[in-house]
């Protein structure tokens, strides 16, 4: 049988990490085992799912580049499948009405929790005569006897005891069929081969089982990965900072530096860091995934995205540094080249925009100098070489890099100063801060006329420095 694995998201919110992470350990599992990949949208959460959640995770697996061959297949439109098996299942008599009012479940609830017992149904309409024309739930006929072994392929056998299942509900009383219905049948109707969630769905696992098993069908392998926990040992949450795919996207990280760092938490191949798609999909492994939770760790995923940024096609970078610019009220276009400004850059950025926040200079003038810089190279001392510069750099006809570092080194060697001496305070003059790309770049791509301007700004800030001393 064809391997097939599916990623089942409830569209009530945005998608995220821990969702990614299941949704790239299911897609690599069917893509190493030549398989498919489904995508569901479980929304039979009336009340909670939202068409803008659905778009946030449509959004959220493009980004990632996760594409999925089945799909999005969305349970809302299989009502009537569901309620076809329901009706199957009252007829055999493995399900039945239950009329129980809410007062009555919450005093049984009350008792059996006085009595430290674990609350559960406790079977009263199992008997009874129910009239299906009142209001009512439908409930599965759980097995009482025996038990379920769940052969998980991350946590290894697990037993359940059928006693100590209760009576799941299959309809609630407005008609909408329930979670652990639906999955089996999706499940089942899909032929999903691998069921890969999160351990927290570990529970629900027998109970899926048993209604499988009633419906004649074979249960898929389960593997169940454990959750993922901020750096302080709780649940990851928004309180750790971003927990949403797209806020990801939003603050400068590759979809390939997610995907690699979601890969490494809770599954290693030896001591290996960095891991392209190809690599993941040949040496992934379900069944070598940790049991124990994982902590995210941010500073392991910018160095990730550094190292992404780093040895990325510049053409790249270019595309996704784009929108960050224009975050930053910059029209790309007014100014240098963007691939050469990403080229220039991409050693010295952690995130995208971190790289547009320092690229901003060579598109518009700045609005401060950086104190530090300015007070310790924008000194009376440097305005004789600044001053000569700007005449040099005014009467340049060719503005190449390298005819503009031979330009600083040829000021430099008239005053009898090191290069540094020149090159810091014109640094700063056009920059405004003491750090950019070499000095031979930066002035090649901020321009002639901006150069010039910026020099004529910094000899006058100079000069007023002078005044007021």
């Amino acid at each position: 049988m064809t391997t097939k694995t599916r990623f089942a998201p409830s569209p009530t919110g945005y998608l995220h990490v821990g969702g990614a992470r299941t949704a790239l350990f299911s897609w690599l599992h069917a893509r190493k085992h030549g398989g498919r990949f489904v995508l569901r949208i479980e929304d039979t959460d009336l009340e909670r799912s939202t068409a803008e959640s659905v778009n946030a995770i449509l959004e959220g697996m493009t980004w990632l580049g996760l594409e999925y061959d089945e799909g999005p297949f969305y349970q809302t439109d299989r009502f009537d499948r569901y309620n076809a098996v329901i009706k199957e299942l009252i007829g055999k008599d493995l399900a039945y009405y239950c009329d129980c009012p809410k007062e009555r479940l919450e005093a049984l609830r009350e008792q059996q929790m006085q009595r430290k017992e674990k609350p559960r149904y406790d079977g009263h309409c199992r008997a009874r005569e129910v009239d299906p024309g009142k209001p009512h739930v439908v409930r599965f006929r759980n097995p009482v006897e025996g038990r379920v072994l769940v052969d998980d392929l991350v946590r290894g056998k697990v037993a359940f005891e059928n006693d100590e299942l209760d009576d799941l509900i299959i309809r609630r009383t407005d008609g909408s069929p329930t979670y652990n219905l639906t999955v089996v049948v999706d499940d089942s109707d899909m032929e999903v081969t691998h069921v890969i969630r999160g351990d927290d769905h570990l529970n629900n696992t027998p109970r899926q089982i048993n209604i499988l098993q009633a419906l004649g069908k074979k249960p898929p392998r389960y593997a169940h990965v454990p959750m993922i926990l901020g750096d302080d040992g709780a649940r990851l949450s928004k309180r750790h900072g971003a927990v949403s795919v797209m806020e990801y996207r939003n603050q400068g990280i590759l979809p390939e530096a997610l995907l690699n760092y979601l890969v490494r938490l809770g599954w290693s191949h030896g001591d290996q860091e960095i891991f392209s798609l190809d690599e993941m999909i040949e040496l992934f492994d379900i069944s070598e995934v940790n049991r124990a939770a994982s902590s995210f760790n941010s500073d392991k995923l910018l160095w990730l995205n550094q190292h992404y940024i780093k040895h990325a096609d510049p053409a790249r970078i270019a595309h996704l540094l784009s929108p960050h610019l224009g975050d930053l009220g910059i029209d790309p276009a007014n100014g240098p080249n963007l691939v050469d400004v990403a080229m220039a850059q991409q050693e010295r950025a952690q995130t995208l925009v971190e790289m547009a926040g320092i690229s901003a200079f060579f598109y518009k003038d700045f609005d401060d100098y950086d104190e530090k810089a300015a007070r310790k190279h924008l000194r009376p001392v440097a305005g004789a070489a600044l001053e000569k510069m700007r005449h040099v750099l005014a009467e340049m006809t060719l503005w190449t890099p390298e005819s503009l570092h031979q330009a600083v080194a040829d000021v430099a060697e008239s005053l009898d100063l090191k290069l540094g001496k020149v090159a810091q305070p014109l640094r700063v003059a056009v920059v405004g801060r003491a750090a950019s790309p070499g000095i031979d770049v930066t002035l090649q791509l901020v321009g002639q006329q901006a150069c010039l301007r910026r020099i004529d700004r910094a000899l006058d800030y100079i000069a007023h420095r002078a005044t007021a001393n």
